[in-house]
């Protein structure tokens, strides 16, 4: 028997929707960004694609990066400019202060809140996810990936909760719901 996932922790969890799958392509995506997704990312839009956890947190279509004023609105291109703004003027935990991550968000919270990789490694799997937490103004890192993220964050599992709102946090049933 083989060793249980974050992506089976997930689906315990947060049940898949019947028709979650994402259709990406993956190698464009890596070549307009300069580098390969994480492959957790990857399993997560084959299995949920985009959409809302709990109607609060929005996990959006990967987008090729593109100049902003051809960005989607509120997509991944535009919220990554966002938070490169953000990074720039807000505060940072310790670990974080004097760094230059390479930032690419991948969810925007219902309260503003920005979750992002530093994508700086070459190794996508070693990308850990960097939250701005928009009412404490605070940059935080999570050394893990976006899915680890996301079953940590509903079993409460991190000292305190990275994000604004408690709609994700300690919680045994999350619904998602697919981009229409």
């Amino acid at each position: 028997m083989s060793e249980p996932t974050d992506l089976d922790a997930l689906r315990r969890l947060m049940p898949p929707p019947q028709n979650g799958d994402t259709t990406v392509d993956w190698t464009a995506l890596a070549a307009s960004w300069g580098k390969p997704f994480p492959d957790d990312f990857r399993r997560f839009m084959e299995v949920y694609g985009a959409g809302a956890v709990q109607k609060y947190l929005s996990i959006g279509r990967p987008e090729a990066k593109v100049p902003l004023e051809q960005a989607e609105r509120d997509g991944m291109v535009i919220e990554t400019a966002n938070a490169e703004a953000d990074w720039e003027t807000e505060e940072k935990t310790p670990e974080l202060d004097g760094t230059s991550p390479a930032l690419i968000t991948w969810g925007v919270s219902a309260t503003a809140d920005m979750l992002c990789w530093d994508a700086s490694a070459d190794d996508p799997a070693k990308w850990p996810v960097l939250v701005y937490h928009r009412g404490d103004m605070l940059w935080s890192r999570y050394d893990c990936g976006m899915v680890e993220f996301l079953v940590r964050n509903f079993r409460a599992e991190w000292p305190e909760n990275p994000l604004g709102g408690e709609f994700l946090w300690d919680v045994s049933e999350v619904t998602f719901q697919p981009q229409g």
